[in-house]
This record gives C-alpha cells, sequence and structure tokens, in this order.
C-alpha cells in the first residue's frame, strides 16, 4: 500500500494490518528493505527496547525519502528520552518539525502536519497545526496513519480538559476503522482509558485498558502503557500488578526512564514543572 507522492509509507508497522501476536511476521512481510528495517525499529521500540531500535533507525534520520526521515526522527526521538540522550531527542524532534517545502505532495505535507503535531502534543506543548489544517490532507494517508492522528487529536482535546471530546474522539476511531492495526489502536484504547478515568467512568476506563492489554500482550508491546502510566491514574496497577507481575515491573521501568527523560525536555520548553507521575 502506498502514500500518494511517495512509494514508502511512513511508520510502515503502524500502518500494517496484523493479528496480535503475529508482529514478527508483519515485519517479515514488508517487501521493501528500508521500510522493512524502519519496522523493526518500530516494533523494538514499542516492545521497549529503546537502544537497539535507535540504532536500528538511526541511519536514516538524513535520508532523502521523507517516509524514512520522518519515521527514524520519531522512533529515535522517543527512544532517546528513554535513554536520556535529550540533545539526540531534540535534534530529532527539530528534524520533524522543520517546514517542509512548497513543493512536496500533499501526503508528505499530511505527513509533516501529522508529525509535527504528534511530536508536539506527546510532550504536552502547543502543536504548530490546528486540526483544521489537517482535516483537508488527511485522506492522502493510509489508515494506520489516520488512527494515529485521531488518538494525536483526541489526547490535545485530554490537555485541553476536553474529556467527553477527548473519549469521542478515539472511540469512534475504533469503531469506524477498516482493519486490523494492534499499533494505533493501542494508542487509542490508552487515550480512551485516559479519558474514562478524568471522566470517573472507572468500569469504562478499565475495559478500554483491558482491550489495550489485549492488543499488547501477545507481542510485548509494553512501551506505550509504561509512556501513559501517569495519565492512567493508577489503572496499570489495578490491572496488571498482581496478576503480570514481570510484566507490571517492566512496565514500571519503562515509566522511570521515559519519564525523567520527558520531563527534561517538557519542563525547560513549557516553564512548567511537572511531577514525576505525570507522563504522556
Amino acid at each position: 500500500m502506498d502514500c500518494d507522492g511517495y512509494p514508502r509509507i511512513p511508520m510502515p508497522l503502524m500502518c500494517t494490518a496484523f493479528v496480535p501476536g503475529q508482529i514478527d511476521a508483519a515485519v517479515a512481510g514488508i517487501s521493501d528493505p528500508d521500510s522493512r528495517t524502519i519496522a523493526t525499529a518500530e516494533a523494538l521500540y514499542f516492545r521497549g527496547q529503546a537502544t537497539l531500535a535507535a540504532k536500528t533507525a538511526r541511519p536514516y534520520l538524513d535520508a532523502t525519502d521523507p517516509a524514512l526521515r520522518y519515521s527514524a526522527c520519531f522512533i529515535c526521538g522517543y527512544a532517546s528520552l528513554s535513554l536520556n540522550r535529550i540533545a539526540d531527542a531534540r535534534r530529532c524532534l527539530a528534524g520533524i518539525l522543520d517546514t517542509p517545502a512548497d513543493e512536496e505532495s500533499p501526503a508528505v505535507h499530511a505527513t509533516h502536519i501529522l508529525f509535527a503535531s504528534a511530536a508536539s502534543v506527546l510532550l504536552h506543548l502547543p502543536s504548530p497545526y490546528s486540526a483544521e489544517e489537517f482535516y483537508p490532507l488527511a485522506a492522502h494517508l493510509p489508515e494506520g496513519l489516520r488512527l494515529f492522528a485521531s488518538y494525536v487529536m483526541a489526547h490535545a482535546l485530554y490537555l485541553r480538559g476536553e474529556y467527553g471530546r477527548s473519549l469521542g474522539m478515539a472511540e469512534n476511531a475504533l469503531i469506524m476503522k477498516q482493519g486490523s492495526y494492534p499499533i494505533s489502536e493501542l494508542f487509542l484504547y490508552l487515550s480512551a482509558s485516559m479519558a474514562c478515568m478524568s471522566l470517573k467512568d472507572v468500569d469504562a476506563a478499565k475495559a478500554h485498558f483491558g482491550a489495550a492489554w489485549d492488543i499488547a500482550r501477545p507481542d510485548g508491546l509494553i512501551e506505550l502503557i509504561g509512556e501513559h502510566h501517569g495519565l492512567l491514574q493508577g489503572l496499570i496497577e489495578a490491572c496488571l500488578k498482581s496478576q503480570y507481575p514481570d510484566d507490571f515491573a517492566r512496565i514500571i521501568e519503562i515509566t522511570y526512564r521515559f519519564s525523567y527523560g520527558w520531563r527534561r525536555i517538557h519542563n525547560p520548553d513549557s516553564g512548567e514543572d511537572v511531577a514525576d507521575d505525570l507522563t504522556t
């Protein structure tokens, strides 16, 4: 599946439909060697292997193909937070935020807006673009990225305290999707859990978190759960600590590593002093 305007798709694993538990087969099934390498880096990152993820994606940080470059910058940027490589994280995030050239296709422009917004919103910083700027271009992206875009917009609504709208954005994306995209769905279920907790609907939050765990557990996709720890307001402890103690311990280790690096960028850039339990 190609994206209009260039032969490769950004974050190819996120854009690949597969059954939970089959992530390695999904990566192996990507025919283009460079896209397969990026997908390998994605799998490593989402499994909590930040060092290997960054090493695998780093050769593509200056790639001329925008799909490879944006993917590498995003993976290396967030992996660098867990590795406490703040200068590297800033360089990668700056590469995402660079303004695209006027001659770039609508697909590339849509990719730029999505990843520039994600790079900002996930650090709880203002997005350089509005949703209205993204909507006319969204159709140029494959479904996996459109689902991820719904998560980014839901997260932005959550940060503004619009929990009902945030929940609606996430749930609507999950209902309306056509394929099975575990990576993007994991983002969306975690977003829905966050919103439900803030709306004091704990049962619904547990149901969404249970769906997230059903996606994450077969392939060991624990990174995002650890990154969302603070925003899940105790759900991880309630749902995993006693039943899955080993997974829980690994998730909390990720939380501590990632949140330390996250605060080292967020706090200086925002002028706020976010406490240890507020992670993305």
